[in-house]
């Protein structure tokens, strides 16, 4: 009788020999970024906060000087800071994605 056979594609479980294989890897890749640790998370953290607050804070330094050598009714310092900002925010996504884009290549490269 054909009714008792599974219909579809079979879902075959990998051999004990290849997940074996696949958790040693795991492991050995795992070994190999030691450096990946809180204090590699802290200092990412520093990194993408300076680079949000030097271009903010060197925004509303010109600001400020701008205002003082020619001032008009318009505020440079605001205008400057807030653009300072808005790079600094672009500088830290560029960051974000870059890391992103590591860890996704290496759980990709995992996965193989």
């Amino acid at each position: 009788m054909t009714d008792d056979l599974p219909k579809g594609p079979s879902k075959r479980k990998p051999a004990l020999g290849q997940q074996v294989g696949a958790k040693a890897a795991r492991k050995l890749r795992a070994q190999r970024h030691v450096t990946r640790t809180v204090w590699f998370g802290l200092g990412m953290m520093g990194l993408i906060g300076w680079s949000v607050a030097i271009p903010t804070v060197l925004g509303a330094a010109l600001g400020i000087w701008l205002d003082r050598h020619y001032p008009g009714g318009r505020s440079w310092t605001l205008a400057l800071l807030v653009a300072g900002l808005a790079i600094g925010c672009w500088n830290a996504w560029h960051w974000v994605s870059k890391e992103d884009k590591a860890i996704q290549e290496e759980q990709e490269d995992g996965d193989e």
